[in-house]
């Protein structure tokens, strides 16, 4: 297993200002055209900059930046996700506010286009954190989101992956769940995390990206995370938190998301990726995969970064 993978993009950060980190995915090199993945990353780190910049809050910025991939047909979340056994979509997201604790999620939810809205408001409505299936279907319609359809959802690349998963070959497109990390001008940070799971799931299984603490963390006293990868082994390490925890102590977002990475593989082989922003603002990601797509913005970089 390979050692974490980073890339100097920790920039120092003074008294309000903002930052926003988003990635698409970690996963194998799949030998697809990057290129899809690398603009819808831009994209929504463009758009959550501009939230940013405007004076708007990091917890509307990361829900932008994962709305429009959720809707970029080329990531593993809303429309594009993987398919279960059955053919069809379960959707996983949260969304966690650093200045309150708050947080929604939603699990195993039937196919709805933008499963990362329906986790904010889960946030915003207060009595839940997570609802899960057919409860969390009736909590969406009942504030006001339209159903879809696996039929509507499904793009040609997830029922070739869902294919091959039934012959019993292992899926190897590196697309994948999608996430994004901001501080906004008044120092809040906020985390942001969605996923169609992993192609061939058994149907009711819910992964690391719906579980705060595990997919995703956010707290003003240190930073905010979301991971992508191999999600039974991120639970089993509580990998947002732990990194979270290491931030808390002053450690720098690159060196805590290498810590992490290591921390996944050493003790449950794990595999993946996590993007992070610290309480100051600076950014920092790993991962041990050969893939993950990433876009990053800040207040006085002239225009955003992006890699994979």
């Amino acid at each position: 297993m390979s050692d974490p993978v980073t890339e100097p993009i920790s920039w120092a950060a003074d008294g309000g200002r903002w930052s926003v980190l988003v990635h698409g995915g970690a996963g194998p090199a799949s030998g697809r055209d990057p290129a899809p993945r690398l603009e819808g990353a831009l994209a929504a780190a463009t758009a959550a900059a501009e939230v940013l910049r405007s004076g708007g809050s990091s917890l509307d910025a990361v829900e932008r930046a994962v709305s429009l991939m959720e809707d970029a047909p080329c990531f593993n979340a809303g429309t594009g996700a993987c398919l279960n056994e059955d053919g069809l979509i379960e959707l996983d997201a949260s969304i966690m506010d650093g200045a309150t604790l708050r947080g929604g999620g939603v699990c195993a939810l039937p196919p709805f286009l933008n499963p990362i809205a329906i986790a904010r408001a889960m946030l915003e409505d207060g009595r839940h954190v997570l609802m899960a299936a057919d409860g969390a279907a009736r909590f969406a319609r009942e504030h006001g989101f339209v159903p879809s359809t696996s039929e509507a959802m499904t793009t040609p690349d997830a029922r070739a992956s869902w294919q091959k998963t039934r012959s019993g070959a292992p899926a190897t497109d590196s697309k994948g769940t999608v996430g994004a990390v901001a501080r906004d001008i008044l120092g809040h940070v906020a985390s942001a995390t969605s996923t169609g799971g992993i192609p061939g799931k058994r149907p009711g299984r819910v992964g690391d990206s719906a579980l705060l603490g595990a997919g995703t963390c956010a707290d003003d006293d240190a930073g905010a995370a979301s991971t992508t990868g191999a999600g039974e082994a991120i639970i089993r390490v509580n990998l947002a938190r732990a990194v979270i925890e290491q931030m808390r102590s002053r450690v720098s977002p690159e060196d805590a998301a290498r810590e992490g990475i290591r921390l996944l593989a050493t003790r449950v082989g794990g595999t993946g990726g996590i993007i992070l922003v610290d309480r100051a603002g600076r950014l920092g990601w790993a991962r041990n995969t050969p893939s993950m797509t990433w876009a990053a913005a800040a207040e006085g970089i002239a225009a955003p970064l992006c890699g994979s």
